[in-house]
C-alpha cells in the first residue's frame, strides 16, 4: 500500500496493479476485505480489480523459510530443464554424427563403384569409364570424402 486519502468523508486506499502497474485507490471496505481474506495457498482470496481490469488478491506474507523452500524448488525445476535439455541436444549430436558417417559412406561406395567404370544406376559395368577413370582420373578413389 502506498498510503490512503479521505475524500468526500470515505477513505480511500492507494495500491498498484501487479500485472499493468497502474496506481488505483478503493474504498476502505474493499481493503479491509480484502486483507481479511487474504488469499492462502488453495483460494485466491477477495479479488480486486485495476482500471484496467486486471484481477488480483492480497497474498499470506510468506515466512522466509517457505519463500526459500519455494526458490530451491524452482532452481530444482530450472536444473531438471536443463539437464533434460543436455540429454536431448547430445542425442541429436549423436543422430547427426551418425547421419553424417552414413553419408559419407554412401558417397564413397557411389565413388568407388564409378572409378571401377560401374554405373549407379544400373549396375551395368563400362570397360571405357574403368579405363577413362584410370587414366585421366587416377586421384579420384583416393580423395577424402569431406
Amino acid at each position: 500500500m502506498v498510503g490512503s486519502v479521505l475524500y468526500n468523508g470515505e477513505q480511500f486506499f492507494f495500491s498498484t496493479c501487479p500485472r499493468c502497474k497502474v496506481q488505483h485507490a478503493f474504498p476502505r471496505y474493499i481493503y479491509e476485505a480484502a486483507q481479511a481474506r487474504k488469499g492462502t495457498k488453495n483460494t485466491s482470496g477477495y479479488l480486486v480489480f485495476c482500471p484496467n481490469g486486471h484481477e488480483w488478491h492480497y497474498r499470506e506474507c510468506e515466512s522466509r523459510e517457505d519463500e526459500l523452500r519455494r526458490e530451491r524448488d524452482l532452481l530444482k525445476q530450472r536444473l531438471s530443464q536443463k539437464d533434460d535439455q543436455i540429454v536431448c541436444e547430445r542425442e541429436l549430436r549423436t543422430a547427426a554424427e551418425r547421419s553424417a558417417a552414413a553419408h559419407k559412406g554412401q558417397i564413397t561406395r557411389l565413388k568407388n563403384r564409378a572409378a571401377a567404370g560401374v554405373c549407379s544406376c544400373c549396375n551395368r559395368s563400362f570397360e571405357n569409364l574403368r579405363r577413362h577413370m584410370s587414366n585421366r582420373h587416377p586421384a579420384f578413389v583416393a580423395e577424402e570424402v569431406a
